[in-house]
């Protein structure tokens, strides 16, 4: 038993990160900036969140009404980004599994030596 993974045992014993050999031709640049760019969109969303929630937070300590009501149209918004996070994470799952699926299925029957 190895010690290093004393959590629980996993079949797949590959560094986190990794790309399998046959799929690493299929990360050319374009998929890159695709993956990069979708990333980028969630962090906007989750930074736009977090300014919201602050906002909600500084609006329902003022127990103000005015300031209750906004937050009201506040909630919605951060509903809507959160489902849009959901969607972009959904697709972005579903684009690396068909780069994946694309490498392994493009390597064909070759060996690593095959381009």
């Amino acid at each position: 038993m190895d010690h290093a993974d004393s959590s629980h045992h996993t079949p797949n014993k590959r560094r986190r990160g990794a790309v399998p050999a046959a799929a690493a031709d299929s990360f050319s640049g374009e998929v890159w900036r695709n993956f990069t760019d979708s990333f980028r969109e969630v962090q906007s969303v989750l930074d736009r969140n977090r300014v919201l929630i602050q906002q909600v937070n500084e609006n329902h300590q003022s127990k103000m009404h005015d300031n209750m009501v906004k937050n009201v149209e506040l909630i919605q918004e951060i509903n809507g980004n959160i489902t849009r996070v959901k969607v972009l994470y959904s697709e972005l799952s579903s684009s690396f599994s068909s780069v994946l699926r694309n490498g392994r299925d493009g390597a064909g029957g070759g060996n690593d030596g095959e381009e």
